[in-house]
This record gives structure tokens, sequence and C-alpha cells, in this order.
């Protein structure tokens, strides 16, 4: 009460200095008639009025002596407050400097950046590298970083007890710099009960244009992630075709007893070897057993009607693919996939993209050049003699080397693009694959034709990846332009236009019933939208850098996605909260891609490793450990370790066959 007196006096006296006598008449009006104190911080006027009031005085002294202090008092704190009080030092700082060069004291600014920037290299080493060109007042509305900085407001969670210290002090020390920089640029969130745990949590502080709540809004949207009616799947489970590893083994143990019976009378001289070769299936069935882990107790994803009309599929694909899903490997923790590795040689760092097929059976490239090249593996392995495909085997990975093949070109080129291929994408029977450039244009491929079918025109800027739909025909892309589009095979113009990132649209996939796609972007945001009308009906805010790759689980329930600091995040879909981080990786996540069953994850990077995490630990997590607040609950089963290559695509088969594929380094 007396403190919020004491600002309320301080404002006034300034008033009747200036001689503002309306202003302050509208003041002592508002105290009178208001019995509780002015309360600045939830107050947008008086917010505004009191950073104008901070900005009134030239005196750019008083940023660097009040950050400095404000500084001292946070790191002096008590250290059960100290982790929640350092959490607003970083927007104090960076606003600061940016009022600095705002108001035309270029020399001051750089020094106060330099003196204070190391406190944050840690956490925000990329923001600061852009903050770093501001070097003019006119970079402020040019650079489109700094501009979004200006124009949101930066949320950050902290306890009750702690933002009251944080006022006392503001108001013991009139620290009226600090004071507007606070009220016009950060959004405190304030709770109940103790500090929240020392470990980071990736919502305490976040960035979004629109307010916490209108996010919170958004996130109440009705969603329906499950998959689609009478699919495949679907059909093969209640036909009982879909088995287990060990109930396949089951199955083939009845039926040798019922051939043995039939051909005991025939063949007594080779009774002896079937019984030790039946018995050593069983040996193994056991072991297999043993091996599963129990059950998930997870109920079956619902079932939903697509909102687009789904393509026709013949008899003849649909057969192929029932005999891939009856085959299909069941993947664990325990039983981890055969890993194929394709390296690209001496691309001479023009290698922007890769692409693999379901089967693995063709592998696309896309080049700083504008072409995209296509390599058959059957015609590669005919090829004798050549030193084009060569095998490093172990037991968990095989890595085939694509190359030159003495001047024989070994591999189908497709030109059209007049700038570097940034993304390519094969059909999921691949006949068709999509690339997209930087040309703004999106080209479809015949891969038995080979050549070039349509060219889909409607982005303004380069367009960073597309990615066919699951059941092919239509596909999405996402732009430099801010916008992600939803096309059809047949159409020359996008079906939808999805608007509302703040910044360019690095990455988009679909969901697995197609009713959605998700996207991610430079402002450090995964948005989910309806294909249906093109809203947004989720957004997911964690991350600390751009979003470079996404993946949806098979059952539609989880999303992955992985950003430019090596950080992988798993999201719950209907509520719209990370379910937990993933940190293994030391460089860019440029891919990833869960198991057909949904029990792993696989991440590629550009630190050289494909990396294997267990996916049911994710879904349930411990209440002690969630109350410890342990960063990494889900558990890294397993790091392939290329010689020099980083990862640029990852491809589960339908039978569970890990395909990865990337280009050969040098330089690393």
């Amino acid at each position: 009460m007396e403190n919020m007196q004491a600002v309320n006096n301080f404002v006034a006296a300034y008033l009747k200095k200036k001689g503002f006598k309306e202003a302050e008449q509208l003041l002592e009006d508002l105290q009178n008639k208001e019995s509780a104190p002015i309360d600045f911080h939830n107050d947008p006027e008086l917010a505004k009025f009191i950073h104008r009031f901070s900005q009134s005085e030239d005196d750019v002294a008083r940023y660097q002596d009040g950050y400095s202090k404000l500084r001292s008092w946070t790191y002096s704190s008590l250290d059960l407050y100290k982790h929640e009080l350092l959490r607003v030092l970083y927007p104090v700082f960076i606003h600061s400097f940016m009022d600095m060069v705002a108001k035309g004291h270029l020399q001051e600014a750089r020094t106060f950046f330099n003196n204070f920037r190391e406190d944050h290299e840690l956490m925000h080493s990329r923001d600061l590298q852009k903050l770093e060109g501001v070097l003019s007042q006119s970079h402020l509305e040019e650079m489109e970083f700094a501009r979004s900085l200006r124009q949101s407001k930066v949320n950050i969670k902290i306890c009750q007890y702690s933002y009251d210290l944080l006022l006392q002090y503001l108001h013991k020390t009139q620290s009226t710099a600090m004071l507007g920089v606070i009220n016009e640029h950060i959004n405190f969130q304030v709770s109940s009960g103790q500090p929240s745990s020392i470990s980071d949590d990736a919502e305490v502080v976040t960035l979004i244009g629109s307010c916490q709540d209108t996010a919170n809004q958004i996130n109440q949207k009705e969603i329906h992630w499950g998959l689609l009616e009478d699919s495949l799947e679907e059909r093969l489970e209640k036909a009982g075709g879909l088995l287990s590893d060990s109930e396949k083994t089951e199955e083939e143990n009845k039926e040798g007893d019922v051939d043995e019976t039939k051909k005991r009378s025939v063949e007594s001289g080779k009774q002896g070897a079937s019984t030790k070769k039946l018995k050593k299936e069983k040996a193994l069935n056991a072991t297999a057993k043993s091996a599963r882990p129990e059950a998930s107790t997870t109920p079956a994803a619902p079932r939903v009607k697509a909102k687009l009309p789904l393509p026709l599929m013949s008899t003849e694909v649909e057969q192929s693919i029932l005999e891939d899903l009856r085959n299909r490997v069941q993947l664990s923790s325990v039983l981890l996939p055969s890993v194929s590795f394709y390296t690209f040689l001496n691309t001479h760092n023009g290698l922007n993209c890769s692409s693999i097929s379901h089967d693995g059976s063709l592998v696309a490239g896309g080049f700083s050049d504008s072409s995209l090249k296509v390599w058959d593996m059957a015609k590669l392995g005919q090829q004798g003699g050549s030193s084009i495909l060569q095998a490093e085997n172990d037991s968990t990975s095989s890595e085939h080397v694509v190359g030159p093949n003495g001047g024989k070109r070994s591999y189908t080129l497709f030109q059209g693009h007049s700038g570097p291929v940034h993304s390519a994408t094969f059909s999921p029977l691949g006949d068709f694959i999509l690339s997209s450039s930087a040309d703004t244009t999106i080209r479809l491929w015949s891969t038995k034709l080979n050549a070039n079918l349509v060219c889909y025109k409607g982005h303004n800027y380069p367009v960073w990846d597309v990615q066919f739909s699951p059941v092919g025909h239509y596909f999405a892309s996402a732009s430099h332009d801010r916008t992600a589009r939803i096309w059809s095979m047949d159409r020359i113009q996008p079906l939808r236009i999805m608007a509302g990132h703040l910044s360019d649209v690095d990455c988009v996939q679909w969901h697995a019933n197609c009713n959605y796609i998700a996207t991610g972007s430079s402002d450090k945001t995964v948005r989910l939208w309806d294909v249906q009308n093109g809203e947004c009906v989720r957004i997911f805010i964690g991350h600390r850098s751009m979003i470079l790759s996404l993946a949806m689980s098979p059952d539609g329930r989880y999303m992955a996605s992985g950003d430019e600091d090596g950080m992988i995040m798993m999201w719950d879909i209907s509520s719209g909260r990370c379910i937990t981080p993933l940190m293994g990786h030391t460089s860019c996540v440029w891919t990833v891609a869960f198991s057909c069953e949904g029990s792993l994850l696989a991440s590629g990077s550009a630190d050289c490793t494909v990396k294997l995490w267990d996916v049911t630990t994710s879904a349930k997590v411990p209440r002690n450990e969630e109350k410890s607040g342990n960063p990494n609950r889900l558990r890294l089963l397993k790091t392939l370790a290329t010689k020099s290559t980083p990862v640029y695509s990852l491809q589960f088969s339908r039978r569970n066959l890990l395909f990865a594929a990337g280009a050969l380094s040098k330089n690393l």
C-alpha cells in the first residue's frame, strides 16, 4: 500500500514540476475515485505513461546504472528466489539496449551491450548474435527480429513473493528507466506458493506476438487427433493379420506341427532334424516374449472421418501395403531397428536436402545448382565392378556410398528449377516426387516417366519445405513468406493458405489422419492447423531457436519437433503441452521420425549422429520424476555415429527398417 502511494506521489510531483495541470488533476481524481491504489503494472495506459516518463529525460546513463544495480541486487538475492528473479534480466537487458539505440546513443548502447552480454551468452547466444547487428535506429525497423521483439511482450512465470520482492526493489530505488522497460515489455504470470523448480522449465520465459491468453484460448479448441476410419491397418487388425513377431513364430510353429504330423509316416528319417528346428524356434520365441515389454495400457486411438476426399487405391497397391504390414517388425526398447545409411560423396557442399522412398529403393538429393537427382538402388546394385556401392556392415547399421561412376551418370537428373532446391519428398508409393526451391515454385516429377509434370506457383518467396500427405495426392508447403499452403496434385492453385506465424515457416508435417498439418517456424513456435478451414487450433511454445524438423506419431497422439540448438521436444497434441524435452544432440536436429508402431523416435543431426529414443517412457511420466523436474525423461536407447556425415533425412519403411541419408563433410 505504501509502495503504491509512493509511486503515485512520485508521478504527481513530476506532473506538478513540469506544469501538466490537467494530467495532475486527472491523477488526483482517479486517486480519490478509487479507494484501492493504482496498480501500475496491470493498467496499460498508466504503464505506457510511465514508460514515456522514463524516456522523457535524455539521460542514457540511467539505463547503464539502473541495469547494473538491478543485476547486482538479483545476484545477491536469496538462492530460493534468485533463479526466478534472474529471468527478468535478459528482457530488461535487450530492451534497454534497443531503447538506447532508438534514442540515438549508439556508442553508449554498444558499450552497454558488450559489458553485459556475457551474462546471457549461454541461453541466448543466437539472439545476441542477431542483435549485435543493430547499429542504427533504422536497423530497429528494418531488422525483423528486433521489430518483433519491440512489438511483443515477454511472458515470465514467477511466484508471488519473488514478484513482491522485485516491486519493492524498484520502488525503493526509484529506478524509473527499469520500471518503464518492465512495464512496457514484460508480462508477469504470478503464481501462488513456492518458487518453481530451479530446472529450466521450457515455458517460464516465452515470446509470442499475441498475449498468452490468446494462445491459451486457441489451445482450448477441440481437435480430433485419432486415426482414419476403415484404414488398412484397422482392417488388418480386425482380420487378425497384424501379428507380433512372437505370434508369427507361434503360427509358423503350429503350421510346422501340422505338417510334421502329416509327414511323420513318410519322412521318419527327418523327424529328428525337424524336432531340433522346432525346439530352436520355440526357444527363440520364448526369448522374444521375455524381451518384449508389457503391453501398453494406453487406450487405442479413436477413429475419425476424413475432412478431405481421399484418393482411391488400386487393389494391387493395397495388397502390396498389406503384405508389408503383415511382415512388419515390432520394435521396442530391446528390439532396435536395422539401419541403412546412404552417404553422398563429392557434393562439394552443394547438397541441400535428401529424401528416401518408403521402401528405400529410391534416394533423391536437391542441390544448390537447382538440380534434383534421383538414384535407383536396384540399378546401382546391378552395376558390377564399379565403386559406386560400398558397404560397411556391423550388427546395427550399414552404410551405402553414392558417388560418381567413372564419368558415367549413375542417377536420373531432373532439371527445371531456377534456384537452389531446398526440399524433396516422395509420394507414399514412390511414383512421384515433389521438390521446392528458392525460385518460389514447387515441381511435381514422375519417377516412372523421368519428367516434370506440373509447376505449382503461389508462394512469393523461397519455399523451404514440401511434404506429401500420408495418402498421397495432397501436399503441404512452407515458405519464407510466413505462410504454409495445402495443394492437390490436380490443381495449380493452393486449396488453403495458413497465415499466422511471425517469421519464416521452415518445416511442415501432416498429421496421421490428414485432417491437420503442423508447421515449425523461425519464431520458435509450432502451430497445428485444420486443413478444412485453415484455422490454427494449437500453438506449441517452448523452443528457444528456430524449428527445423517435425514428426507425427503413427497414432496421431504425439508430435516431436527438433530445433537449431539440438533440442527435441515431445508434445501432447490434445493438450498442446510439452511432455518432455530430449537433450543429447550438440547441433541442429535436421530430421526426426517415429517408428511405424510409435514405440521409438529416431533423430538425425548435424553433429553426425542418429539417436534412438524410447517413446513409451515419455508418455508415462512417473510422479516422483514430475515433481523433481527431471529435464530429460525420455530414455536414450542408442547413438549411432557416422564417420563425418551430418544426417539430412530419416525414413522408416513400412516394415520398420530405418533409412538415413547425408553428405560426407570433410570440414568436420
